[in-house]
């Protein structure tokens, strides 16, 4: 049955829409058709009831029961008042219709009307359903009931009429109604149709066009900024996988060449077994670099992909980087520290991409220290600064110019791990935030790396 329902149930929103409102006008016909119907039948029942009262007063009129005995009167058409008319004295029959027989189901159902006395009305069935009205009849000795019937099949013809033409007309208006919803809910639907259309396009052909440039109702208009949001959302990720694509084949194109290199050298000529050492050796450091190389920029890639919009308290986060950074090695001798100038700072950036940016500047600046790291957060206009200064050898002027590019140590050898890849990963984090990463060379004690981000 459930499936029978599903397959059934339309697959489009116009279907269901109209399907919907389809049902809902049926209920809806279907009790105004009841209601009319019952309020004709009663109309028409006390249009029966007035025409016998009537007939009723006319024919009491010709009846004398002042008396001992009730008389009847002869009156000009006298046989138009006698028809379907029964006259009682009492309990007693004095006339009855021509066509009625005294044990026939009308003459019965009159003379039970003329034993309960008043004005009582009741329908009996003969060839027909037939009303039957009773007329107290009061005299001074004597008492007279006039009990008149008429035939209820004109009337019934005319609601069964009345009912026949109600069905018409809610079919018609069903098929209206059906068809009217069709067409308002396939215009309502036509902006939408288009937006899927411009959707399967722009996709296809990379366009930086979005929903928001044009004019919509308000419900679409929510939906193209949602939508707007999540095309910018893709395109950010495809120029983030592009560039992350970039880095790879930067970075690892250094290492890669080394091995290489060191490959051909050795092949060159027959070499000694010191030599061939020395030759795996390098060849497996660069190795070793192109695998710090990989996991360093796809965890950056795994973050970036993570992260949303928002907005964090600064000092928290630093507080809880330095914690961290104390409990490393490098954070042995060295003291770490965090002030901020305020004692609120937001910054609009989620604290998971906030940590993503100080920490390389604060592993840096733990690897150079000699006692004192300080991390220093403060309000700018119209965003957050954060400072990372350490009291080490501060960075050599030679080299100032390469400090951001990847894969480059102002001095590989000075027994320090990294992949010369984390200051330039801050600064594409912070700039893909709306923010920058620094160097500081007024401060010649030391070095000072200096993050800007946008105010939460």
């Amino acid at each position: 049955m459930r499936a029978f329902v599903s397959r059934s149930w339309p697959r489009t929103l116009r279907g269901r829409l109209s399907l919907v409102a389809l049902t809902t006008a049926t209920l809806l016909m279907v009790i105004l058709t009841v209601a009319f119907n019952t309020v004709v039948q009663r109309h028409l029942q006390h249009q029966a009831d007035d025409e016998l009262r009537t007939r009723g007063a006319a024919v009491a009129a010709t009846i004398d029961a002042s008396g001992p005995k009730v008389r009847v009167l002869e009156t000009p058409g006298e046989e138009l008042l006698d028809t379907n008319v029964w006259i009682y004295a009492g309990d007693r029959l004095l006339e009855k219709p021509p066509s009625a027989t005294a044990t026939g189901p009308l003459t019965r159902a009159a003379d039970r009307l003329a034993a309960h006395a008043g004005r009582h009305c009741v329908t009996a069935h003969a060839h027909g359903a037939v009303r039957l009205c009773s007329r107290p009849v009061p005299g001074d000795k004597s008492a007279a009931t006039v009990v008149t019937a008429l035939d209820l099949s004109p009337y019934r013809s005319s609601a069964d009429a009345l009912l026949l033409a109600s069905l018409a007309l809610d079919a018609v208006m069903l098929a209206c109604t059906y068809a009217l919803t069709r067409l308002a809910v396939g215009r309502a639907l036509r902006p939408v149709r288009t937006m899927t259309e411009h959707a399967t396009q722009w996709s296809a052909i990379a366009s930086e066009e979005r929903f928001g440039s044009v004019a919509r109702p308000t419900e679409l208009a929510q939906l193209g900024g949602s939508l707007d949001a999540l095309l910018d959302r893709i395109r950010a990720l495809l120029r983030h996988e592009q560039q992350l694509t970039r880095e790879l084949s930067h970075e690892l194109r250094n290492p890669l060449a080394r091995i290489i290199a060191e490959l051909d050298w050795w092949q060159a000529r027959p070499r000694s077994a010191a030599d061939t050492r020395t030759t795996h050796e390098a060849i497996a450091d660069a190795a070793q670099s192109m695998r710090t190389i990989c996991d360093t920029l796809l965890d950056d890639a795994r973050d970036s992909a993570a992260s949303a919009p928002g907005t964090t308290d600064v000092l928290p986060v630093l507080r809880r980087l330095a914690d961290r950074a104390a409990k490393t090695e490098e954070a042995e001798e060295v003291k770490v520290v965090v002030t901020g100038r305020a004692t609120a700072l937001s910054a609009g950036v989620p604290d998971a991409l906030l940590e993503r940016i100080v920490s390389p500047l604060l592993d840096n600046a733990l690897r150079h220290a000699h006692t004192r790291v300080e991390i220093r957060a403060g309000a700018r206009p119209g965003g957050v600064r954060v400072e990372v200064m350490d009291d080490g050898p501060g960075v050599p002027a030679s080299f100032a110019a390469e400090l951001f590019q990847p894969g480059r140590r102002a001095d590989p050898g000075d027994g320090h791990g990294g992949a010369g890849l984390g200051l330039p990963l801050a600064r594409r984090l912070a700039r893909s935030a709306g923010g920058e990463v620094h160097h500081d060379e007024r401060h010649t004690s030391g070095a000072t790396f200096v993050v800007s981000l946008p105010a939460g």
